[in-house]
């Protein structure tokens, strides 16, 4: 094991196969006897998440705030047929998002910190994204048949699918870039290159981290003004510049002795995988680190959950995207002349990882 900043430790590739061996016996064993009720939840499940959804888009939680209100009250708030919002809300009561009490509606602690537009911890934008992806969900099995997308890719949508991507991705960020900024040491680091950052969530919080670091965000010319204002609202705009482009088609100007890659690379095909790799290392400084950050696959394929689900989720909306393997992501940054590749072990949500190396 080799020690990061903080005492994380960093997994060789034989713990990591171990590790993810185990797990999937446990899951196994904990899930191996499907029956009828299990199938038929697992088949409504979708109920569940557009009540939830419907009750982001229309802003229930933060019309109901710290109060308790009717049915009534509530719907001369959002504008909305009273009798249907009632069975909306009950609907959220049951599913343990709202208190009901003698005909007064309240939030839970839960939906007070993830599902008010207002809180720091507001998480509607992912969920408004998810309701985006829903209507391409219905045609899997037309994906399946052609192999074909049946959805454009979020971030060359209309605006209001790629406000809630992009935000989504800020939302999501900010709950995991905190401690992935903590556990990786940047120390003697200058320069940051966050390719496909999106709104640049990671490079702030690299940057709030290690004082002496600046950051380039790289991504479409329609990220732009998102990006820059995550930049102002954390104070960082005179460390952090937005650089215009497709790292698909464009060089990566500048040198750096740091590269961030997170979720980039599950939106391609392999051989666009190590085009962009390539591209990075070339823009790093001899000694510079390389970071992908991604939802990784057992090398075997066929596990864990989300990223496999993911992976389905990719040949919806993209041509040749997909989840790949920890063993793929460490072939494709070897071919590229990455040396010292290694996993760290951090445990983040839906199964994502960080894989390191150097040049």
């Amino acid at each position: 094991m080799k020690q990061l900043k903080g005492g994380t430790e960093i997994r060789d590739q034989r713990s990591e196969d171990r590790r993810h061996t185990t797990a999937k016996k446990e899951n196994l064993m904990t899930n191996q006897d499907w029956n009828a009720q299990q199938l038929l939840q697992t088949s409504s499940s979708y109920w569940q998440g557009f009540t939830l959804q419907a009750a982001v888009k229309l802003d229930v939680f933060s019309a109901i705030g710290d109060g308790g209100l009717s049915a009534n009250e509530i719907a001369d708030r959002i504008h909305v047929d009273e009798r249907a919002l009632a069975m909306l809300l009950d609907a959220l009561c049951a599913m343990a998002l709202l208190i009901k009490n003698a005909g007064r509606y309240s939030n839970t602690a839960a939906s007070t910190t993830f599902l008010i537009r207002s809180a720091s911890k507001y998480l509607g934008h992912m969920l408004m994204h998810h309701h985006h992806l829903a209507e391409s969900w219905l045609k899997l099995d037309q994906a399946v048949i052609s192999g074909e997308p049946v959805r454009d890719r979020a971030s060359f949508s209309d605006d209001q699918w790629r406000e809630s991507f992009l935000m989504g991705m800020f939302n999501m960020a900010k709950h995991t870039a905190p401690p992935v900024a903590e556990a990786i040491d940047l120390a003697g680091c200058r320069r940051l290159l966050d390719l496909g950052g999106g709104p640049g969530t990671y490079a702030v919080f690299f940057c709030l981290k290690n004082p002496g670091l600046s950051a380039t965000v790289f991504d479409l010319p329609t990220t732009r003004p998102f990006s820059e204002s995550v930049f102002d609202q954390f104070g960082l705009a005179d460390r952090i510049s937005f650089s215009e482009g497709n790292y698909l088609t464009e060089d990566i100007d500048g040198s750096y002795d740091v590269i961030w890659m997170s979720h980039i690379l599950h939106g391609e095909g392999p051989e666009d995988c190590e085009k962009i790799i390539r591209k990075a290392v070339a823009a790093l400084q001899p000694g510079g680190k390389i970071l992908v950050h991604d939802f990784i696959l057992d090398n075997t394929m066929d596990g864990p959950l989300f990223p496999a689900l993911f992976a389905l989720n990719m040949l919806l909306g993209t041509a040749s995207g997909q989840s790949y393997s920890e063993g793929q992501i460490r072939k494709m940054l070897a071919r590229a002349g990455v040396v010292n590749i290694e996993r760290i072990a951090m445990r983040l949500p839906n199964d994502s990882g960080i894989i390191t190396g150097t040049v």
